[in-house]
Protein backbone atom coordinates (compact mmCIF):
# COMPACT_ATOMS: atom_id res chain seq x y z
CA UNK A 1 0.00 0.00 0.00
CA UNK A 2 1.44 3.52 -0.97
CA UNK A 3 1.90 6.68 1.58
CA UNK A 4 1.60 9.21 -1.34
CA UNK A 5 -2.17 9.24 -0.90
CA UNK A 6 -2.30 9.84 2.72
CA UNK A 7 0.60 12.11 1.98
CA UNK A 8 -1.07 14.68 -0.53
CA UNK A 9 -4.30 14.99 1.40
CA UNK A 10 -2.20 16.69 4.40
CA UNK A 11 -0.52 19.16 1.65
CA UNK A 12 -2.26 22.19 0.40
CA UNK A 13 -3.17 22.46 -3.04
CA UNK A 14 0.27 24.43 -3.86
CA UNK A 15 2.47 21.95 -2.18
CA UNK A 16 0.23 18.87 -3.99
CA UNK A 17 0.77 20.77 -7.42
CA UNK A 18 4.86 20.82 -6.19
CA UNK A 19 4.78 17.53 -5.05
CA UNK A 20 3.54 15.57 -7.86
CA UNK A 21 5.95 18.13 -10.52
CA UNK A 22 8.68 16.78 -8.61
CA UNK A 23 7.99 13.23 -9.07
CA UNK A 24 7.19 13.31 -12.38
CA UNK A 25 8.86 16.58 -14.49
CA UNK A 26 11.90 17.53 -12.67
CA UNK A 27 14.10 14.86 -13.26
CA UNK A 28 18.18 16.02 -13.17
CA UNK A 29 20.14 13.87 -14.90
CA UNK A 30 23.30 12.19 -13.02
CA UNK A 31 25.28 10.22 -15.37
CA UNK A 32 26.91 6.69 -13.41
CA UNK A 33 30.47 6.04 -13.80
CA UNK A 34 29.75 2.20 -15.78
CA UNK A 35 27.64 4.28 -18.53
CA UNK A 36 30.40 6.90 -19.03
CA UNK A 37 31.24 6.88 -22.59
CA UNK A 38 35.01 8.14 -23.13
CA UNK A 39 36.35 9.26 -26.65
CA UNK A 40 39.89 9.18 -27.39
CA UNK A 41 41.53 12.42 -28.17
CA UNK A 42 44.98 13.31 -30.28
CA UNK A 43 45.92 16.95 -29.50
CA UNK A 44 49.10 18.95 -31.36
CA UNK A 45 50.64 21.54 -28.99
CA UNK A 46 52.69 22.55 -31.57
CA UNK A 47 52.89 27.08 -31.25
CA UNK A 48 49.94 26.70 -28.68
CA UNK A 49 50.27 28.99 -25.60
CA UNK A 50 50.99 26.75 -22.31
CA UNK A 51 48.29 27.83 -19.93
CA UNK A 52 45.09 28.53 -22.64
CA UNK A 53 46.32 24.75 -24.26
CA UNK A 54 46.09 23.48 -20.21
CA UNK A 55 42.72 25.14 -19.42
CA UNK A 56 41.23 24.15 -22.49
CA UNK A 57 42.59 19.79 -21.58
CA UNK A 58 41.67 19.93 -18.02
CA UNK A 59 38.43 21.21 -19.39
CA UNK A 60 38.25 18.66 -21.63
CA UNK A 61 39.57 16.19 -18.73
CA UNK A 62 36.76 16.84 -16.20
CA UNK A 63 34.12 16.18 -18.93
CA UNK A 64 32.70 19.54 -18.76
CA UNK A 65 32.03 20.07 -22.51
CA UNK A 66 29.59 17.15 -22.46
CA UNK A 67 26.01 17.45 -21.68
CA UNK A 68 26.25 14.55 -19.13
CA UNK A 69 28.45 16.37 -17.22
CA UNK A 70 28.36 15.41 -12.80
CA UNK A 71 30.68 17.13 -11.05
CA UNK A 72 30.76 14.42 -8.83
CA UNK A 73 31.65 11.96 -12.00
CA UNK A 74 34.74 11.44 -14.04
CA UNK A 75 32.85 12.21 -17.25
CA UNK A 76 36.00 13.68 -19.53
CA UNK A 77 38.11 11.80 -22.15
CA UNK A 78 41.19 10.62 -22.82
CA UNK A 79 43.73 13.18 -24.29
CA UNK A 80 47.23 12.51 -26.05
CA UNK A 81 49.16 15.57 -26.23
CA UNK A 82 52.49 15.61 -29.02
CA UNK A 83 55.04 17.99 -29.28
CA UNK A 84 54.85 19.29 -25.99
CA UNK A 85 58.78 20.19 -26.27
CA UNK A 86 57.04 22.79 -29.19
CA UNK A 87 54.78 24.67 -26.61
CA UNK A 88 54.95 28.61 -26.59
CA UNK A 89 55.03 30.76 -23.45
CA UNK A 90 54.02 34.54 -24.00
CA UNK A 91 56.65 37.27 -22.52
CA UNK A 92 59.85 36.50 -20.86
CA UNK A 93 58.10 33.38 -19.24
CA UNK A 94 60.65 31.34 -21.10
CA UNK A 95 63.48 32.81 -18.88
CA UNK A 96 62.03 34.15 -15.95
CA UNK A 97 59.13 31.55 -15.34
CA UNK A 98 61.02 29.37 -12.36
CA UNK A 99 59.23 25.32 -11.71
CA UNK A 100 60.35 24.41 -8.11
CA UNK A 101 59.96 21.17 -6.55
CA UNK A 102 61.56 19.31 -3.21
CA UNK A 103 63.35 16.31 -2.70
CA UNK A 104 62.15 15.63 0.86
CA UNK A 105 65.60 16.16 2.17
CA UNK A 106 65.77 19.09 4.64
CA UNK A 107 67.46 21.92 2.48
CA UNK A 108 66.00 19.89 -0.69
CA UNK A 109 64.40 22.89 -2.41
CA UNK A 110 65.38 22.54 -6.01
CA UNK A 111 64.15 24.66 -9.16
CA UNK A 112 64.62 25.09 -13.08
CA UNK A 113 63.46 27.61 -15.66
CA UNK A 114 60.95 26.80 -18.06
CA UNK A 115 64.02 26.80 -20.75
CA UNK A 116 65.62 23.79 -18.23
CA UNK A 117 62.58 22.36 -18.21
CA UNK A 118 61.82 21.73 -21.78
CA UNK A 119 65.44 20.59 -22.45
CA UNK A 120 65.20 17.76 -19.63
CA UNK A 121 61.78 16.98 -19.67
CA UNK A 122 59.30 18.69 -21.74
CA UNK A 123 55.95 16.62 -21.19
CA UNK A 124 55.96 17.87 -17.52
CA UNK A 125 55.91 21.44 -18.26
CA UNK A 126 51.69 20.10 -19.41
CA UNK A 127 51.33 17.64 -16.75
CA UNK A 128 52.20 20.59 -14.39
CA UNK A 129 50.15 23.13 -15.65
CA UNK A 130 47.16 21.02 -16.30
CA UNK A 131 47.51 19.42 -13.12
CA UNK A 132 46.75 22.74 -11.50
CA UNK A 133 44.06 23.01 -13.02
CA UNK A 134 42.29 19.51 -11.93
CA UNK A 135 40.25 19.35 -8.88
CA UNK A 136 42.43 18.37 -6.11
CA UNK A 137 41.38 14.60 -4.35
CA UNK A 138 40.79 11.37 -6.02
CA UNK A 139 38.40 12.38 -8.71
CA UNK A 140 40.99 14.82 -9.69
CA UNK A 141 44.03 12.10 -9.66
CA UNK A 142 41.87 10.13 -11.80
CA UNK A 143 41.10 13.24 -14.04
CA UNK A 144 45.04 13.67 -14.57
CA UNK A 145 45.69 9.66 -15.60
CA UNK A 146 43.62 10.39 -18.35
CA UNK A 147 46.18 12.63 -19.97
CA UNK A 148 49.11 11.38 -22.11
CA UNK A 149 51.87 13.82 -22.70
CA UNK A 150 55.06 12.93 -25.36
CA UNK A 151 57.83 15.39 -25.67
CA UNK A 152 58.13 14.02 -29.84
CA UNK A 153 54.89 13.59 -32.93
CA UNK A 154 54.90 9.29 -31.69
CA UNK A 155 52.50 7.66 -29.34
CA UNK A 156 51.54 4.13 -28.75
CA UNK A 157 47.96 4.20 -28.58
CA UNK A 158 46.71 3.90 -32.12
CA UNK A 159 44.82 0.92 -30.93
CA UNK A 160 42.15 3.53 -29.15
CA UNK A 161 41.89 5.30 -32.59
CA UNK A 162 41.89 8.88 -31.36
CA UNK A 163 40.29 11.48 -33.19
CA UNK A 164 42.32 14.81 -34.35
CA UNK A 165 41.63 17.38 -31.74
CA UNK A 166 41.94 20.93 -33.28
CA UNK A 167 42.23 23.54 -30.19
Amino acid sequence: MSCEPQLTKRLGVHQRVTYYLGKLLMKTFTAKPETVKRDWYVVDATGKTLGRLASELALRLRGKHKAEYTPHVDTGDYIIVLNAEKVAVTGNKREDKIYYHHTGFIGGIKQATFEEMIARRPERVIEIAVKGMLPKGPLGRAMYRKLKVYAGNEHNHAAQQPQVLDI
